[in-house]
């Protein structure tokens, strides 16, 4: 009987171990379900920067940022660790590769580049058009009134 009770309680551990183990190796689900740890950890990489809109790709390991001057950021998890950066104009190639998804390629962060899939097209739509403003520096509402008048 002390056998068949040691030989359980053996067996009862390993499966604890290992359930505890299984989880620790997982992937993080990031943004997709806490969009609020991905303001946070922009938010420490970035102090200056305020946080328009976040839009998180499908699988949810790579967050998208509308910033307050019409920038754009990105933030992707490497396992537990993260990388943001902000996208400045004139370093990032977008494409369409179906209806929710972008190819992105970032001149300064190649690494980081690559297929991403959206929730629905308007979410993807909404990223090109944030890569799509930060291509070109914001105008001012002068520049706007002085570009149409003679010098």
């Amino acid at each position: 009987m002390l056998w068949t009770v040691t030989i359980v309680c053996l067996l009862l551990a390993g499966l604890i171990f290992r359930q505890r183990f299984r989880k620790r190796n997982e992937e993080p689900e990031m943004a997709g379900e806490n969009a609020g740890l991905a303001i946070l950890e922009f938010g420490r990489a970035f102090p200056g920067e305020a946080i328009r809109e976040v839009i998180t790709t499908a699988n949810g390991r790579t967050v998208f940022l509308r910033l307050h001057d019409g920038k754009a950021g990105c933030m992707h998890a490497h396992g537990h660790h993260y990388s943001c950066h902000l996208i400045e104009p004139g370093t990032v190639r977008v494409a369409g590769a179906g209806p929710k998804r972008l190819t992105i390629e970032f001149a300064n962060a190649a690494f980081e580049g690559g297929l991403f899939e959206f929730r629905d097209e308007k979410q993807a739509a909404e990223v090109s058009l944030w890569m799509l403003g930060s291509f070109m520096p914001g105008i001012s509402a002068q520049d706007n009134r002085t570009a149409g008048q003679p010098t």
